[in-house]
């Protein structure tokens, strides 16, 4: 799951109330004859959750400006944002604080949140409305069907996947969002030089995440290795709160190679 305030390592992610599940999952389905052919993809939710009557409003009142219907077509995201500018993506945004204090760092540059969590959406509309932002949309479906259907190739200024679930257990590895068919057709909706950035505060997920980016042709990394925390991501308060424990967390950045 996806989430905005890390738990710390040891800690079941699904156990928290408050943190959303993955926009997508990988489930075990795979065809053997084509290894970067996407795994079945699927929106889960553990629990229903409950929509607070702040985020109900907010659905309401800012969802039909904010949220954009999933389609099996690419929509005009210039004339949806009202101008062009670099554009970003988010899977799965949690509850969405870390979305809108990037996204009000950076009011020059259009964010798309891929999210199926319903209080999540709601979190972040709240928070639309009062930071007054401009720059974000929503859409509330799984980010596989979202990146084949409503991202055209080579599109993409850049891609934020925060603290995806670690399936910490190895028997649900393969659940993990970080593969390599998806990092592969991920890949081909970044611009030339535009940027992946990873986090996760789980190690073992961690080294994966670096296996699988660095083994893709088309990424290269910006650091040797993990990177620093990037400025304009923010540290959330579990993540505070893990750090000052000794508890780990890990960025990566890659770019796409140009042509």
């Amino acid at each position: 799951m996806i989430h905005d305030d890390p738990i710390p390592p040891g800690t079941p992610h699904d156990d928290a109330n408050d943190i959303a599940p993955d926009a997508a999952a990988a489930t075990p389905a795979a065809d053997a004859d084509n290894p970067l052919r996407l795994r079945r993809i699927r929106s889960f939710v553990t629990r229903a959750g409950r929509v607070s009557t702040g985020q109900r409003r907010a659905l309401d009142e800012l969802g039909p400006r904010f949220v954009v219907p999933y389609a099996n077509a690419q929509p005009d995201w210039d004339a949806i944002f009202g101008r062009r500018a670099p554009r970003v993506l988010e899977i799965g945004f949690g509850m969405g604080a870390s979305t809108a204090e990037i996204a009000g760092l950076r009011a020059n540059e259009d964010f798309i949140g891929v999210e199926v969590h319903e209080p999540g959406v709601g979190a972040l509309l709240k928070l639309i409305g009062e930071q007054q932002l401009a720059n974000i949309r929503i859409v509330q479906h799984d980010a596989v069907e979202v990146l084949e259907q409503m991202i055209a190739p080579e599109s993409l200024d850049g891609v934020h996947i925060f603290f995806p679930d670690p399936w910490h257990k190895a028997r649900h590895h393969k659940r993990r969002l970080i593969q390599p068919a998806f990092v592969a057709r991920l890949a081909t909706r970044l611009k030339p030089g535009a940027y992946l950035h990873c986090a996760t505060d789980w190690q073992n997920y961690a080294e994966q995440m670096l296996d699988v980016l660095s083994a893709d042709p088309s990424l290269d990394n910006t650091a040797d290795g993990y990177a620093p925390r990037p400025d304009y991501r923010p540290v959330t308060k579990f993540e505070r709160r893990g750090l000052r424990l000794g508890h780990g967390v890990w960025d990566l950045v890659f770019k796409k190679r140009g042509r």
